[in-house]
């Protein structure tokens, strides 16, 4: 099968990768519309991997959050892409802020978080001699990562197993057959039996091209 995926970004090559492990055989390519993977929000942005704390225990966010973050490191460390599981401290300034620090507690604990701590005011100066408050809850789990750097590792291993990240190529237009996909791009037309959007804030505008009506709007 021939899989054609809309978006180098995170999740463009996320799914990539998890198809071409999923069915080797398969023939994946990615059209990016920039010169490069990662330029858009993958790229530009706060470069911290999230843990979950803050998700309803039991919702998909909340488990996509903490398998995600476990995947991500798991990645890194394999392939060598600059990252910290520095852990986070989530701070009461003062008393009536611990009521929804417990709760948090309570909260990412029910997500199954690993090692969470709570700090008392002299803990927390310990750990950080500039933060002040009278709580606060230790995220261990929490890091930093160089996200351009993990898409770069990502086209690596996407091509080491026959994928194809293709650069500078829009999509222009789409239009169904009998046989699949026909994408229109800035290079030239691509012929696919199964299409991916992941073109991430520009998937409405991309989805339109097919003449689908998305359900939601991106604002």
């Amino acid at each position: 099968m021939r899989i054609g995926i809309i978006g180098g970004g995170l999740v463009g090559l996320g799914t990539a990768l998890a198809l071409s492990r999923r069915n080797p055989r398969d023939e994946i390519v990615v059209l990016e519309k920039e010169i490069g993977p990662a330029q858009h929000q993958s790229g530009h942005n706060s470069g911290v991997l999230h843990a979950g704390l803050y998700y309803k225990p039991g919702s998909l966010k909340a488990k996509l959050a903490v398998d995600g973050i476990r995947a991500m490191s798991h990645f890194c460390a394999e392939h060598e892409v600059p990252h910290e599981r520095c852990g986070k401290l989530v701070v009461a300034v003062d008393e009536s802020e611990v009521p929804r620090l417990r709760d948090l507690h309570v909260r990412g604990e029910a997500n199954g978080l690993s090692g969470l701590r709570w700090l008392e005011a002299a803990e927390i100066r310990e750990r950080e001699p500039h933060v002040t408050g009278v709580a606060a809850l230790l995220v261990p789990e929490e890091g930093i990562v160089d996200f351009p750097a993990a898409a770069a590792a990502m086209v690596r291993v996407l091509e080491s197993r026959g994928g194809r990240l293709r650069c500078n190529s829009g999509v222009t237009s789409w239009r169904e057959q009998s046989a699949g996909h026909v994408l229109g791009t800035t290079e030239g037309e691509w012929e696919f039996d199964f299409v991916i959007n992941c073109a991430g804030l520009h998937c409405d505008r991309v989805a339109r091209l097919a003449g689908r009506r998305p359900t939601t709007r991106i604002v």
